[in-house]
């Protein structure tokens, strides 16, 4: 049943994201009727699940992928997420610190294991370098069964909050908003299929029926980009669904977080070795990477709508041609694609794992059923490239459509401050930075 049909902000999606922005706009702006819409019956059941994603923090300290300035920029919004369990005590219940490091295999990578030390040790100085002695003892999985000669190093810590559930946080997000403020509604079962502008508000169809706001922020993923091309905005903007699985080792062989080293032709995550918070003794790889036709991994797929996310046409052919072409890259999704097919996929991924615990065999990982989320990359037409970052489609109108691609649910704070300033912004409202800085800004001390 409604609980009323208008408000100053409406936030579509019940995420990691959407949850986030709830909990910021009650907490920390003079915004009164807020509403959340979720259209399954709990709060965070895909991407944010602990099952849709690899629970890890990205802090850009052993993301080898990121430059050194995207990587302090993610640390800041990464440090808020630390700050917000801390605030509440959600330590060791549903943030946990874990280990984690940058391997380094052979000396080409062991080099730049070494350079990218050095280049990242003023900014992140409570970062470790660590040689195979050292590995030998912080993590002797690494060194079982590999061969005397092979070179291994690593870049590390033990010191992060490395480790999130951020299904169970976007659960606190939603209690503590409402602690907040009680005029926060949010409901669940309720798809919104429909937003018009009229005049300077917003008709939001939910399950037949109408609400209306002065102000809407969409972060429903790939829906987003759905619901951005219904109402005409981000038409420069295609969605390549890409989905990632995990498989389980059936041996509780790693103590740490252990991340291998990015191919830079490559735009997805390297394959890294997670203890699995949720499930004791249990240590998951991945992720591989796969495009799929569908906009949620492990629910029912609507393919006009994959159909209108992708928005086929001459420069998005063309970004799939470049892709294809490239050797490396092409063989990477032949390879990924093998990694799906029962019969031959455990034989074919423990070979990837083996880089990580080179004593592991095909008999040793099962893969993990029902396991692994789907990610919205975004193709961008103008440039006719991947836009591998948080994608945002902000129409200064009055709505904005949120698309976020790993790291998503680390940035969620820092992309919800951005949201609730944006709101404050249209509507005229005060939001208090200073509340905002002193609890969840300022720096951890390392």
């Amino acid at each position: 049943m409604a609980k009323k049909n208008y408000y100053n902000v409406v936030v579509v999606g019940g995420g990691i994201s959407g949850t986030a922005l709830l909990y910021t706009l009650a907490k920390y702006t003079d915004i009164k009727d807020i509403a959340l819409f979720e259209k399954y019956s709990d709060l965070a059941t895909l991407n944010s699940n602990a099952k849709g994603n690899s629970q890890t923090l990205h802090c850009g300290d052993i993301e080898t992928n990121y430059t050194l300035e995207k990587a302090v920029s993610t640390n800041k919004t990464a440090t808020m997420v630390e700050n917000y369990g801390k605030l509440y005590g959600y330590e060791n219940k549903y943030m946990f610190q874990i280990p984690k490091m940058a391997l380094g295999v052979g000396k080409k990578e062991v080099k730049f294991i070494k350079e990218r030390y050095k280049e990242f040790k003023k900014d992140f100085p409570y970062m470790e370098f660590w040689d195979k002695k050292q590995l030998s003892k912080i993590e002797p999985a690494l060194l079982e069964g590999r061969k005397e000669s092979e070179d291994i190093a690593a870049m590390g810590t033990t010191k992060r909050w490395s480790a999130v559930d951020f299904g169970e946080i976007s659960k606190t997000f939603v209690k503590n908003a409402k602690k907040e403020n009680k005029d926060a509604d949010v409901y669940l079962d309720s798809e919104v299929t429909e937003i018009e502008k009229l005049g300077d508000k917003f008709k939001l169809v939910v399950n037949g029926k109408k609400f209306y706001a002065d102000y809407v922020v969409v972060d429903a993923g790939a829906h987003s980009l759905l619901l951005a091309h219904k109402m005409g905005h981000g038409k420069d903007y295609s969605c390549l669904p890409v989905g990632g699985s995990f498989y389980y080792s059936k041996i509780d062989s790693l103590k740490s977080k252990v991340y291998t080293i990015q191919n830079p032709k490559l735009p997805f995550a390297a394959i890294h070795g997670d203890p699995d918070i949720v499930h004791d003794n249990v240590i998951r790889f991945g992720p591989t990477a796969i495009v799929l036709p569908k906009l949620e991994r492990y629910h029912h797929a609507h393919f006009l709508d994959f159909v209108e996310t992708l928005a086929p046409s001459p420069e998005v052919i063309e970004v799939f041609y470049d892709l294809m072409h490239d050797n490396d890259i092409r063989d990477y999704a032949i390879k990924n694609f093998l990694y799906e097919v029962p019969g031959v996929r455990r034989k074919l991924f423990a070979k990837e794992v083996q880089k990580i615990v080179p004593s592991m065999t095909k008999d040793d990982i099962e893969f993990a059923e029902g396991v692994g989320g789907l990610r919205p990359q975004v193709i961008d037409k103008k440039t006719k490239k991947l836009f591998l970052g948080e994608a945002k489609i902000s129409t200064g109108e009055g709505i904005v459509f949120n698309m976020t691609p790993s790291p998503g649910a680390t940035s969620c704070l820092g992309n919800a401050y951005t949201d609730a300033k944006l709101a404050c912004e249209h509507l005229g409202m005060k939001f208090k930075e200073k509340k905002f800085n002193r609890e969840l800004v300022e720096p951890v001390p390392y």
